[in-house]
């Protein structure tokens, strides 16, 4: 049997089902509008929250439109207003109850044993809806799917811009998290953790009563840079696998 490249393993592949959608595909940006928009822009400092941004790829709206529920049942409650030019069929409420459906222009295949988690894009928090997340088994299906967000109030009007994403994709392994055995216990019986643990802690309302009182270092200093670094207050190396960005690739065309 011929052995298959490394890379062909972890190909991500969008068969496009018509050409020319307008519903870009690409690598889902650190940025958010309303992290630009904190004090300083202080919401960047929480490492977690920016690599999540990143972990995945996002669809884009192909038009801008508006939308409102009156809070009925039927497919024609929810009215739609496209503000770019005419009705687009992609866009439309298939499934009644105030769901908007974007039907996406592609077919996506993954390696063996890996689904797609189809979600909203991470951190992007939309007036009036919320995301309705799935899970797809893409590694055999020929059957697309749809993106849907749900209105959360009737007689809001809510709103999509062309471009803004409106889906976001990530791989995840099929099975993996069934393979844990989930396990609580007191932190006391880990001796060497809870003292870690304790010293994070002291550190941590240190610094915050040094700012209250103002400690002119600690207001200098702005935050503390620890988990941004990868160590743990009085660590003096890195964890060796620790990420401050990820380096997810772009759809390449074929």
């Amino acid at each position: 049997m011929t052995s298959v490249p490394a890379e062909e393993n972890y190909s991500l592949i969008a068969y496009e089902i018509y050409p020319n959608s307008g519903m870009h595909l690409q690598t889902a940006p650190i940025a958010r509008e309303w992290m630009d928009a904190t004090q300083k822009r202080f919401a960047y400092r929480c490492l977690p929250l920016t690599i999540a941004n990143q972990a995945g790829w996002i669809i884009a709206s192909p038009r801008s439109f508006t939308a409102m529920w009156n809070g009925g049942e039927r497919l024609n409650d929810t009215v739609f207003s496209f503000t770019d030019g005419a009705p687009d069929d992609r866009i439309s409420c298939i499934f009644g109850h105030g769901v908007i459906t974007f039907n996406m222009p592609y077919l996506f295949r993954t390696p063996h044993g890996v689904n797609l988690w189809v979600k909203g894009p991470t951190n992007w928090p939309k007036h009036g809806l919320h995301a309705l997340e799935g899970i797809v088994e893409t590694d055999w299906t020929a059957a697309t799917f749809t993106m849907n967000w749900k209105i959360t109030a009737p007689n809001t009007l809510v709103r999509f811009e062309r471009g803004e994403p409106c889906c976001m994709i990530l791989p995840q392994q099929r099975g993996f998290i069934e393979t844990f055995q989930p396990i609580k216990c007191s932190l006391a019986s880990n001796a060497e953790l809870a003292e870690e643990f304790a010293h994070w802690s002291r550190e941590r309302t240190g610094y915050q009563e040094r700012v209250v009182q103002g400690d002119q270092e600690a207001i200098r200093r702005g935050w503390q840079k620890d988990y941004f670094q990868g160590k743990d207050p009085g660590d003096s190396e890195s964890f060796a696998e620790h990420q401050t960005k990820l380096r997810v690739r772009e759809f390449e065309q074929k």
